[in-house]
């Protein structure tokens, strides 16, 4: 195999990497904005703060579970 050939998979591994990473990064912060934002529209209807953050909790479980998900796939090996 020509050394470029390898070269060039370890940039493209390195880039696919920080690609993900970055994804993952901004799914986190989106959904810390939608939880944050959730919980405001609670509150402003009428309900108890604590009873809205319970609720949107609900974001971040669901945020875990596909994160689990997606890891559970790309590491499978057939």
């Amino acid at each position: 195999m020509k050394l470029t050939s390898l070269i060039s998979a370890a940039l493209h591994t390195i880039r696919l990497l920080l690609s993900l990473l970055v994804l993952w990064l901004s799914f986190g912060w989106k959904v810390r904005k939608a939880r944050k934002a959730f919980e405001r529209e609670l509150v402003k209807a009428g309900m108890a703060k604590k009873d809205a953050k319970r609720l949107s909790a609900w974001y971040s479980k669901l945020k875990g579970d596909i994160i689990q998900a997606v890891k559970s796939s790309a590491f499978k090996w057939h």
